[in-house]
């Protein structure tokens, strides 16, 4: 925000043009910031335009995807599965269901800590995000989309509301909801006990552990897209191309295969 504020922040909204954007995103290009500092800086304006807007204070943002700079090619730390089971080991026990959400339904921060006792069928085992923290409804169709879960998981979340009777599956040590500033605070003391995990790792980073052990199995880009909820499968791969086996060698053990068995049945005929 200071930078923000520092370039714009003494500016009539309505004053802002997109070329003084891309100017703006260039210069900090031009400092010596990381590509995914710029894009997260031109992000966070984008944020503030589109406020504007929808409170009727312009018509229209300068900011969009013409003026946004390259986001930056960054492959995202994966945890360990002994890493994961580290982290919720170290968590007040009524935060721990967040560490299970986040690794393997998927879910954000403020998903997790607004997801509701009802939100979840038990029975057939299904979660159905429906709002975020502050009791918000989600921005997008694509996070509403029901996450299948196993029973065992089930079983594991269904722990505080049978403690404390309560209404949201992430609790504080009395059995309320909290909000997202706090389980992130205690997730950064959990981190620092966990070996291996560096310094930078967040809660959102589990959405990463997810994913890899869903491609991990096999899974294709369009089930993957659909249990991380995303807009579309373009984002996954960005994401998470590097992650799927090497098609080049795939396609070629396939080609492999048949010449094989071309060779095999003359073989065989000679015979």
């Amino acid at each position: 925000m200071k930078r923000i504020n520092d370039t714009f922040g003494h500016r009539p909204l309505k004053s802002v043009r997109p070329s003084e954007v891309k100017a703006w995103t260039a210069s900090l290009n031009a400092e010596g910031l990381a590509a995914s500092t710029v894009y997260a800086l031109h992000s966070r304006l984008g944020q503030l335009f589109a406020d504007a807007v929808h409170d009727g204070l312009l018509p229209k943002s300068p900011v969009s995807r013409r003026t946004a700079p390259k986001a930056g090619k960054q492959r995202p730390y994966v945890a360990t599965t002994e890493q994961v089971w580290a982290l919720q080991d170290a968590m007040p026990e009524g935060l721990r269901p967040a560490i299970l959400l986040a690794a393997f339904a998927g879910l954000r921060v403020a998903e997790a800590v607004a997801l509701r006792v009802s939100d979840v069928d038990f029975m057939r085992g299904i979660i159905a995000p429906a709002i975020q923290y502050p009791g918000v409804e989600l921005k997008t169709e694509e996070s509403k989309t029901p996450i299948p879960i196993p029973q065992n998981l089930c079983l594991e979340l269904s722990v505080n509301h049978t403690r404390w009777g309560s209404e949201t599956l992430v609790t504080n040590e009395c059995g309320r909801a909290i909000s997202p500033h706090r389980l992130e605070h205690y997730f950064r003391e959990a981190r620092a006990t966990v070996k291996g995990l560096p310094e930078g790792f967040r809660f959102h980073d589990l959405r990463h552990y997810f994913a890899s052990l869903l491609i991990a199995q096999g899974l294709d880009v369009k089930v993957v897209q659909k249990s991380l909820r995303h807009s579309s499968a373009k984002t996954t791969l960005d994401t998470y191309g590097h992650m799927w086996p090497d098609k080049e060698e795939t396609a070629r053990a396939a080609v492999s295969r048949v010449l094989d068995e071309r060779l095999d049945s003359r073989t065989a005929q000679r015979a």
